[in-house]
């Protein structure tokens, strides 16, 4: 294929059709996994998530925001590991709108959102064995999760086409133990030693609500919406860098 360039200095092809900035950039670099990835998918009920645990990992990885890469956070605590595929849904934020749908449910005042993506767990009869990919997951759920008075909402989803729980729409169809487990993991991943004679709502972080599909797709709305009022409308990233660099 031979190419030319337009009068702006723009690669196009003979055919006449340009090669728009966004598809040259997609060529040449990798997508942050938060930023440049889209959240969305055309299916309205599912979304992409990136991946960054896995069950069989002995330590805690974490996207670090800068960079995009996945570092080590720490070690798991004993032998308490995430019993499901966990990362995020990318351009998410939890925010000042998903503190306040926290608070509209009678779950705290002068709450604010833990300023990270919306976390996600993804439910899969499959054994995936690393985590820093990406995949598409059907919310069915969450947790309405509080750590002092930081929101940190956890989605619950299952793989899209997952033969063993790809049928499921609402966390009611969810086995018991299943959740059970994502409960007990997260009310004690952070507990040092000496907390575990206590109550197990005694620890620094509390589950107010465990909820079904409806509210888990209004908490992922809100977080879409902080995240364009935290870091702006992804959609107008390539024009914005298309401005940057025509003032050069």
């Amino acid at each position: 294929m031979r190419y030319a360039r337009d009068a702006s200095g723009f690669r196009t092809q003979e055919n006449g059709s340009k090669m728009d900035l966004e598809t040259l950039l997609g060529r040449m670099f990798t997508a942050h996994p938060w930023h440049g990835v889209k959240g969305r998918t055309d299916d309205p009920d599912t979304f992409r998530a990136f991946v960054e645990i896995v069950p069989t990992d002995t330590v805690k990885y974490e996207l670090d925001k800068t960079s995009g890469l996945l570092r080590i956070d720490r070690p798991q605590r004993f032998s308490s590991m995430c019993p499901t595929l966990y990362g995020f849904i990318p351009q998410t934020y939890c925010g000042a709108k998903v503190a306040a749908r926290c608070g509209e449910r009678g779950f705290g005042e002068n709450l604010v959102g833990d300023g990270d993506p919306i976390d996600i767990c993804i439910l899969t009869e499959k054994t995936v064995g690393q985590g820093n990919i990406l995949m598409h997951a059907r919310p069915i759920g969450g947790f309405r999760m509080i750590d002092k008075n930081e929101v940190d909402d956890k989605i619950i989803a299952v793989l899209e086409a997952d033969l063993g729980f790809g049928h499921m729409r609402d966390l009611h169809e969810c086995p018991p133990g299943y959740v059970d487990r994502l409960r007990h993991y997260f009310l004690s991943y952070k507990r040092k030693p000496a907390e575990f004679s206590k109550a197990e709502d005694a620890g620094p972080v509390r589950i107010a609500e465990i909820y079904g599909q409806e509210e888990a797709l209004t908490v992922i709305e809100r977080s879409l919406e902080d995240y364009r009022d935290t870091f702006g409308d992804p959609s107008t990233r390539v024009e914005d860098l298309r401005r940057l660099l025509s003032a050069r």
